[in-house]
């Protein structure tokens, strides 16, 4: 809890903190762990996500980066890099992906960013009316709001997250080729 209020995740991406810690594992070797610094070269593969869940239930995760744009319109601010809806239990590769997996890729001279996963809980199985992304598109990712997600769909607090920093490197060019950016 105090790490997600002393970063500010807590009021800036979800109104309470959650209560358990989500396991995040990348391929390279690397490990989230509430605010360690990630270079993207090290992040650029999606992770796996492990947490405790009653498998009878359903899940969302969100993975969304609340410092994409540091200018005086917060509305702007939030980035999602990744949407999975009615996993079941702790089963992500069986969830609907909403909007596939993007590494991190904060712009060059935009500082450190934070980059956050945050795990709810359904209240049942959700028919999602979101746009389906793919990993190559951008389109409507910008001006998320995990809070406003949530609200949408009923969610409630979220109950686990972890999150990590990261800050420009020589992998950010390459993933925004990928993108079409």
């Amino acid at each position: 809890k105090n790490a997600f209020e002393t970063s500010k995740i807590v009021p800036d991406v979800i109104p309470t903190a959650p209560t358990a810690l989500i396991g995040l594992n990348y391929q390279s070797g690397a490990v989230a762990n509430l605010g360690n610094e990630l270079a993207p070269t090290v992040v650029k593969d999606q992770p796996t996500v492990t947490y405790d869940a009653d498998p009878s239930a359903y899940y969302t995760l969100v993975f969304t980066d609340p410092d994409n744009y540091d200018g005086p319109e917060p509305v702007y601010r939030e980035w999602h890099h990744w949407l999975v809806g009615n996993i079941p239990g702790n089963k992500i590769d069986q969830g609907e992906v909403l909007s596939g997996y993007i590494g991190s890729g904060p712009p060059e001279g935009t500082g450190i960013h934070r980059y956050v996963y945050i795990l709810y809980k359904q209240p049942g199985k959700i028919d999602f009316d979101e746009t389906r992304l793919t990993n190559k598109s951008i389109d409507g990712r910008a001006a998320f709001s995990t809070k406003k997600f949530a609200e949408k769909y009923n969610l409630g607090a979220p109950v686990a997250g972890n999150f990590y920093r990261a800050q420009f490197d020589d992998y950010v060019p390459l993933l925004y080729k990928s993108l079409g950016v």
